[in-house]
């Protein structure tokens, strides 16, 4: 009798050849967002650079900039440019969290019940106005609102912010940090030259400085010709703007809550307020505490800064020239009449309650 050897009959562990297709998948991913974080990297060290020529134009300008300039001369090749994508979001969103390290409840409730309410009423009269001109002009629904929570609110981050709750897409996120850098830069080379001929004291310049210029590098740039002290006025009164995101994004989240068709109860809804402008709360509160020391400030200042750059670097890289020219007719006559309603009702505003007009 012949004895057969048998061999046993090897069942594949489908656990384990799940992870071996899990981790070959992952790779890839990994070291796209690593090249990703690489090429933005690049971008702000060369944002910084220019910075350091040209101090009169900030960083976060510098870098979208020369974003917008890589991809349309053809630096940037288009998978450096989609694997960068994999990381502007996030870095956006870093950098709006530790933006709110920037002020504390103690430095916006210094200036005064009057003050406040003129620099949130401006807000809200050019959020609504600029969103309702708009539409009037034919803009869509998503790329409105980002103007006009960019222009009334704080520019490149308040736009991310609202991003999800308008259902923007990508262009119409671009489209509107373009305008808010374009009319953002004409305001702080105008207002100091206004200072004069409308008679504002300098406390008063500094006020109008933070309550209408678009972003916090523009209302310190803007706001640096007549000194220290009067920065130091402009920047807690354009904090005082930054603060007022989270809110806004709720409240125009509600709304578009409450005017949702009945045919749409059954779709998915975004937060009502994205998890990282809760962050930006915390790290405000945080701050209000008085336990993070001095230069933890400033290191976190550094590390923001580099986040926005490098974010901004990678949103101008999806920038097309062309695309941004082709019916720019509203959207710049909606972004200069926003940049003129809030700059004519928050001086008029400062005006009253420093008792001008008395």
């Amino acid at each position: 009798m012949t004895v057969m050897e048998t061999r046993p009959t090897v069942v594949p562990d489908p656990v384990t050849e799940q992870d071996v297709t899990s981790s070959r998948r992952a790779t890839p991913r990994s070291l796209d967002a690593g090249i990703g974080m690489a090429v933005a990297a690049l971008g702000l060290g060369a944002a910084v650079l220019g910075h350091l020529l040209v101090p009169q134009v900030g960083i976060l300008t510098w870098a979208l900039g020369l974003g917008v300039a890589a991809a349309n001369l053809g630096v940037l090749p288009q998978t450096a440019a989609s694997q960068l994508g994999l990381v502007t979001k996030k870095l956006l969103r870093v950098g709006i969290v530790l933006l709110g390290f920037s002020v504390s409840f103690a430095s916006i409730t210094a200036l005064g019940l009057p003050l406040i309410a003129v620099v949130a009423g401006s807000l809200v009269g050019t959020l609504v106005f600029t969103t309702w001109l708009g539409r009037r002009v034919g803009l869509s629904a998503p790329r409105a609102l980002l103007i006009g929570t960019g222009f009334s609110i704080c520019g490149a981050s308040a736009i991310a912010g609202m991003e999800d709750t308008a259902g923007a897409d990508e262009e119409d996120v671009t489209v509107s940090i373009a305008m808010v850098t374009l009319f953002g830069t004409l305001a702080l080379v105008l207002l100091p030259l206004l200072q004069g001929p409308l008679g504002l004291t300098d406390l008063q310049f500094g006020m109008w400085a933070g309550a209408s210029v678009h972003e916090v590098g523009q209302v310190v740039a803007a706001a640096s010709p007549a000194g220290a002290a009067v920065v130091a006025v402009a920047v807690v009164v354009k904090l005082t703007r930054v603060v007022m995101l989270a809110p806004v994004v709720a409240a125009v989240s509600i709304m578009q809550r409450m005017g949702s068709s009945a045919g749409s109860a059954g779709k998915g809804r975004t937060a009502l307020v994205p998890l990282f402008v809760l962050g930006f709360l915390a790290c405000v509160a945080l701050r209000s505490t008085g336990v993070v020391p001095a230069s933890a400030l400033d290191w976190i200042g550094h590390v923001q800064v580099a986040a926005l750059g490098a974010a901004l670097f990678g949103m101008g890289c999806s920038v097309k020239i062309a695309s941004l020219l082709k019916g720019s007719g509203a959207v710049m006559v909606v972004s200069a009449v926003g940049t003129l309603f809030i700059g004519v009702t928050s001086l008029a505003g400062i005006l009253l309650v420093t008792g001008h007009w008395a």
